[in-house]
């Protein structure tokens, strides 16, 4: 019962995932992860995990920057996409261990055989991640403003009709963190978001990575992955109101609404466009961040104030997993003579 208690809390993560990632190439910043903490410096990763037994566990990496390797992906636009590639891969791996190192606690025959999760349970839980997003946050609105447009035409006019098509969006994404932060275990994973943020507040005002001076400071952070996707969210509903689709609804007059080209085209556009949202909400956080009383840092106070529900106030315990990843990554990344950039 507990294996299967581990498997559902990964993917209830995995849709979590871009909420709860934060950093950039070029700053400091982490995730949380399965009872513990990913940290991540411009060339290194760290992550600790505590176990039920009270053990902290921990492993850390080198890291590549995209830009690194090709110059042109270091261009602005261009460099968003990159970097929240990486660091969605990056995420994966490190929500991957977390879950092994709770999955290896498992006996699972007499012989004291422990489980991890297999290939191919992850890559059902991937395919089911994106299918879900696309489904959830593309398809459902699309509909629902589809359908709206024929019941009162009022709603046909490119802006209303985007206005909806985004209101339906976030509201959706509202309701899904909120429902699940009711969920136990998903506010264990809050509060190492929260923890994850004190730590890198911490860190940008060179405090001593001490669990009493990180304790003081606060868990909303405008890096966070929850204010990317809120602007994300904001900048995609200006971006598809830009773009006008005109032609003949074949489906309308059956009523089959779903049917209608006009719909497939919009919807079409919606999964094609999401590179290039993706990368101007990077540069607008990436801004708001550096400049936090410009008009920019406006665009982001949606997402603090979304923090509310995706951070919690950690325990002692809690941050010092966080701080235990930190050192790690920072003493890579000293190793590798990287230079920080501090927001």
């Amino acid at each position: 019962m507990k294996k299967w208690r581990q498997f559902l809390r990964f993917s209830a993560m995995l849709q979590l995932l871009p909420a709860l990632e934060s950093g950039e190439d070029i700053l400091v910043g982490g995730q949380a992860v399965l009872e513990g903490v990913m940290m991540r410096s411009p060339h290194a990763w760290g992550i600790a995990v505590r176990k039920s037994t009270g053990e902290v566990v921990s492993h850390c990496e080198p890291l590549e920057r995209p830009a690194d390797k090709r110059k042109w992906l270091a261009w602005p636009i261009v460099r968003g996409v990159a970097t929240l590639g990486q660091a969605m891969a990056l995420g994966f791996r490190a929500l991957r261990y977390s879950a092994n190192a709770a999955l290896d606690e498992i006996p699972v025959n007499d012989e004291g055989k422990t489980v991890q999760i297999s290939n191919w349970v992850l890559a059902v839980n991937v395919l089911f991640s994106v299918g879900f997003f696309i489904f959830m946050y593309k398809f459902v609105p699309l509909l629902a403003a589809t359908e709206l447009k024929h019941v009162w035409p009022v709603f046909g006019h490119q802006v209303a009709f985007n206005l909806i098509d985004g209101a339906v969006r976030i509201a959706l994404f509202l309701l899904f963190i909120w429902g699940v932060s009711l969920w136990k275990d998903i506010r264990r994973v809050y509060q190492y978001h929260g923890a994850e943020h004190k730590t890198v507040f911490a860190f940008e005002s060179h405090d001593p990575m001490q669990v009493n001076a990180v304790q003081k400071y606060s868990t909303f952070h405008p890096r966070c992955g929850t204010s990317f996707l809120m602007t994300v969210m904001l900048i995609s509903i200006l971006v598809y109101t830009l773009i006008p689709v005109t032609g003949v609804s074949s489906g309308a007059e059956h009523g089959l609404h779903i049917l209608d080209r006009l719909f497939w085209i919009r919807f079409a556009l919606r999964i094609a466009l999401l590179p290039v949202i993706a990368g101007v909400s990077y540069e607008i956080i990436r801004f708001a961040a550096k400049h936090r009383g410009s008009l920019f840092a406006l665009m982001t106070a949606p997402g603090l104030w979304l923090q509310r529900i995706t951070t919690k106030t950690p325990s002692d315990d809690q941050v010092e997993c966080a701080i235990v990843a930190l050192n790690q990554a920072m003493e890579l990344e000293a190793k590798r003579g990287g230079e920080l950039v501090l927001a």
